[in-house]
């Protein structure tokens, strides 16, 4: 009998810094991407089913679905412990990915609690999304795969009773109070010499070791310390360490809408989310990610401001094709599965302002700036003075026809103003401070002369259009006007009544397609509900900030995770998933929130 498939909510992350897992409430790794966050992934059954590859640890009597009792990461880490308790005794799994070595590991170390049980190991690889069954052989005793560029080898302390076809590996075995079991999985280059494998034990207290100490630089100290940290490390587990480079999360084609085609590749570095990031780091002390992420940043928009892209590879890559794996059915059945993304190619001009704001940050927190930095900023600079009369597609990546966003155009204004300020505090660079106090002007009596219905006392999702845009909350957040403005507090108002759907919000309406030019619709996007949390506050209303901020953290998975959106109709999360949009939203709102407490008896 096939096993249930299991909703996004019910994985678990781990990770090394390089590539990550899901680890599903079942013990099984559904989805893992080899060697890199970007590559082709060897477990694909989070998108399709069991034969796409996976890699299952459980006892025998929890049956096919085999739905644990409970699971949790260890303290202040990404290792994931998963308990079963059944008539004949408990046992726990660790699963994790050492930080430290040459090459790419996953580590299962199964242990008895209670009772003896009989377990199960079953891993079928399939290398190149599910399409390809390597080469299995005997040596030893270990198992080692070979399909073209990829091999992987698979050993087990003590050695458990193992066979292996080539549709898969089985590892029967007993284990009885306070046994423990380990294996390790190995994956490396198959032209190169086998790298040495890691003592599961040593990489174990490492591992712990290494995620312990990074949280507890961790400078916030407010009542949501926990959700904060998880979030934090969540994010550190997003950053391609040799580059510094941040995904947007570790998946693709995560379903918007079950059984919907918007289903988008997500890890790549998105300039905006990551400049996102860079902040929710510098305000919570990780000044040395936020200064390695600035550096990849610097390099990867090195060149003609023209050339701009929205996303780049890890490693700064440019070229991401947009493609289709027709022979995966997507998660419960939601095709096309994508790899790869088109929306590369998009002009958003928001993008210029984000990374403009985001070197100002990096400035302001005593990130030792680099003189061609402010080289590379003038030149972005003359780039929008020339460009941001134009229509582009915005923030949320539209695939229709070009519009001019509201939000776009604030984030222009913004660019000039960090321009602006950056002059005003260090007149020993170049540049003339008047010309930018000039775009700052013209382009914030432009979006207030077009952009702003004074009949609704609401800013518009774009020019000329009745529509709203959860992006238009951030007109606080960014300065663009104060906090006690009233088109501010008409925005945040107005948006909120026509865009929430059982009080969290979705981005804009998608009845027709007529905005983003695609079928189907979407749940609410859990940013957008960060963002009014934020505006909440900001608009002096901090106890309805702190009970929608409140709502938003009961919206996590048992062990704190969030993806992209959230169906409050089905109540399951959707979208590619842990996604840091949603992740950073909660560590921005939680600061601001330790500002702002709540009044008495609320």
């Amino acid at each position: 009998m096939a096993p249930s498939p299991l909703r996004i909510e019910d994985y678990a992350l781990i990770g090394d810094l390089r590539t990550a897992a899901l680890v599903g409430t079942n013990g099984s790794i559904a989805w893992l991407c080899l060697p890199r966050f970007d590559s082709a992934s060897c477990f694909s059954s989070l998108l399709g089913d069991e034969d796409d590859g996976h890699w299952r640890i459980a006892p025998v009597a929890a049956g096919p679905d085999g739905v644990c009792t409970g699971r949790g990461y260890a303290e202040d880490s990404l290792v994931l412990r998963t308990r079963w308790d059944t008539p004949t005794g408990s046992v726990e799994v660790l699963d994790f990915m050492p930080l430290y070595g040459e090459a790419t590991d996953v580590v299962r170390i199964v242990e008895g609690v209670s009772g003896e049980l009989e377990m199960e190991s079953v891993l079928r690889l399939r290398f190149d999304y599910g399409r390809v069954v390597p080469w299995v052989r005997a040596v030893e005793d270990e198992h080692v795969a070979i399909a073209g560029p990829d091999s992987m080898w698979l050993r087990s302390e003590p050695a458990a009773p193992t066979a292996h076809d080539q549709r898969a590996i089985r590892s029967s075995f007993r284990v009885s109070a306070g046994e423990r079991v380990s294996f390790v999985f190995t994956w490396h280059p198959s032209h190169l010499p086998r790298p040495p494998q890691p003592d599961p034990e040593q990489a174990l207290t490492r591992t712990l070791e290494g995620w312990r100490k990074w949280a507890a630089r961790c400078q916030y100290t407010g009542p949501y310390r926990e959700a904060v940290v998880r979030s934090l490390i969540t994010l550190k587990a997003l950053i391609y360490k040799p580059t510094g480079g941040i995904v947007a999360a570790p998946t693709t084609s995560l379903p918007e809408e079950i059984g919907g085609v918007r289903n988008w590749d997500y890890r790549y570095c998105w300039l905006r989310d990551a400049t996102l990031t860079l902040g929710a780091l510098l305000r919570t002390g990780y000044v040395d990610e936020a200064a390695r992420w600035r550096d990849w940043l610097l390099r990867a928009t090195a060149g003609d401001p023209e050339d701009l892209q929205i996303m780049y590879g890890l490693a700064g890559e440019r070229r991401l094709p947009e493609m289709e794996l027709p022979w995966l059915d997507g998660h419960f059945g939601s095709r096309p599965v994508r790899v790869g993304n088109a929306a590369v190619d998009q002009f958003q001009l928001d993008v210029y302002g984000e990374v403009l704001n985001s070197l100002y940050v990096a400035r302001t927190f005593g990130i030792p700036a680099e003189r061609h930095a402010w080289e590379l900023q003038l030149n972005m600079l003359e780039f929008i003075e020339s460009h941001w009369r134009e229509p582009d597609e915005g923030i949320w990546e539209i695939r229709g026809p070009r519009r001019h966003f509201v939000h776009s155009k604030v984030m222009a204004w913004l660019a000039a103003d960090r321009a602006v300020r950056t002059l005003e505090a260090h007149p020993d660079l170049d540049g003339d401070p008047e010309r930018w106090r000039g775009m700052r002007e013209q382009v914030h009596q432009d979006v207030c002369e077009h952009g702003y219905d004074p009949v609704r006392n609401t800013f518009t999702q774009s020019y000329g259009s009745m529509e709203l845009d959860a992006a238009t909350l951030l007109v606080v957040r960014s300065g663009f006007l104060p906090a006690d403005d009233p088109r501010a507090v008409g925005t945040v108002d107005a948006v909120r009544a026509a865009l929430a759907s059982d009080g969290l919000m979705r981005r804009y309406t998608t009845e027709g397609g007529s905005v983003d030019g695609l079928p189907g619709g979407e749940g609410t996007f859990l940013i957008c509900s960060f963002w009014l949390a934020d505006a909440l506050r900001l608009t002096g209303r901090p106890d309805e900030a702190h009970e929608l901020f409140e709502r938003l953290l009961a919206l996590r998975n048992d062990v704190g995770l969030l993806a992209e959106e959230y169906d409050p109709v089905a109540r399951r999360q959707l979208g590619n998933f842990p996604q840091a949009f949603s992740h950073l939203g909660l560590v921005s709102v939680a600061l601001g929130l330790a500002q702002q407490p709540p009044a008495p008896g609320n």
